[in-house]
């Protein structure tokens, strides 16, 4: 009797040390933070240890009017609005340039396919949220190795990094993506999303404030006249600020609070993101990338297309609940082979789930 509780103790130890390794292993492999795709973030500290590596394009995505003449040696000046362009015709503003003139602006600023990219912008203006939309740009164009630097131009300060006033000048190169590595199915529109609302692979995520969400705040046409109110039918809402530490430092937070803070979300089914003009839905988009979900898609056009009362999209204003259940998981193998991507509309119940339908539901007249 004596012997068999030894064993099993031993057994029992056994096994709570191998949980400390596996642990351990795990936060030193996703960055300390234990982000399944750690990384397309970048630590000030990663960057100061790598600047030097030949293959490294440091990007400066600010936009001249948010430029402090404050760089980071080395880097490039890309203004990230580069990749967008206003349709007066339409009311519709900074929509998506297009694969091809997004290629052309990356072999201008010297950047070529096989570089490593690491994108930065400001805490003050957009932690992270422009840096993150031209990630998306990579992304759709399958480039492979592309990081937003954490915090930003803030950050690299932060961590004692030096500063220059002049940006590098790059020499023109060919960026060139085959066409069977760009996943054009992270570029969403209007005609794909309409027949995939009753669709239960999708599901759609509004990450603009619950104030605009639940249609008590307006957001605007080109022009400044407003936009319907309320959201996509079926959308839940989570506010990209929520993925920041704080709203003052916007660091992003660890893995195990963004599962909490997505929790209902099924790794294994699409997600797709949008705001008003894509800025803040690509935000969502990154932390999606960077939480280990592999089908998610950018609503590019976002409520400038769906809200324009021009069209006529079906919009609601009661709020959809995520189911909760089980937090999202590390990887999403179904989504990465595609075997249940239907692509397909259907009699399946509404991917919201929630009871939001059932009143606060808007006409899709114009």
């Amino acid at each position: 009797m004596k012997n068999g509780k030894t064993i099993r103790d031993l057994v029992i130890a056994v096994v709570l040390l191998l949980g400390v390794y596996w642990s351990a292993a795990s936060a030193t492999n996703h960055g300390g933070r234990g982000y399944p795709n750690a990384d397309y973030l970048a630590s000030a500290q990663w960057l100061q240890s790598h600047k030097h590596n030949a293959s490294l394009v440091i990007v400066d995505v600010r936009m001249d009017e948010y430029f402090d003449d404050k760089l980071i040696p080395d880097a490039v000046r890309m203004p990230w609005r580069l990749f967008r362009y206003n349709v007066p015709a339409a009311n519709m503003g900074a929509l998506f340039v297009g694969v091809e003139r997004a290629q052309e602006i990356l072999g201008e600023h010297g950047i070529a396919r096989n570089d490593t990219v690491v994108l930065y912008d400001s805490v003050e203006r957009d932690g992270g949220a422009t840096s993150s939309y031209v990630f998306w740009v990579l992304d759709l164009l399958g480039h492979q190795k592309m990081k937003v630097l954490e915090r930003g131009i803030d950050g690299w300060i932060d961590a004692g990094g030096e500063t220059v006033s002049d940006p590098r000048k790059p020499e023109k190169v060919l960026y060139q993506a085959p066409s069977d590595e760009i996943d054009a199915r992270k570029y969403v529109k209007a005609d794909f999303m309409m027949p995939r609302l009753g669709d239960p692979y999708y599901q759609i995520l509004d990450v603009r404030s619950r104030q605009e969400y639940l249609g008590e705040a307006p957001n605007t046409a080109l022009d400044g006249t407003v936009l319907k109110l309320g959201h996509v039918p079926t959308a839940y809402n989570i506010n990209y600020t929520l993925n920041w530490t704080s709203p003052d430092v916007k660091g992003i937070k660890p893995y195990g609070e963004l599962q909490q803070l997505y929790r209902g979300l099924d790794p294994d089914k699409a997600v797709i993101t949008y705001c008003h003009s894509a800025r803040r839905g690509s935000f969502g988009y990154f932390a999606l990338r960077l939480m280990g979900f592999e089908d998610v898609m950018l609503y590019e056009p976002s409520w400038m297309e769906w809200g324009n009362k021009r069209y006529y999209y079906p919009v609601e204003t009661a709020e959809n609940k995520l189911p909760g259940g089980a937090l999202p998981g590390a990887t999403s193998a179904s989504a990465r082979s595609g075997k249940t991507r239907s692509g397909q509309g259907g009699s399946a119940a509404p991917s919201g789930g929630g009871g939001g339908s059932k009143s606060g539901y808007v006409s899709c007249g114009g």
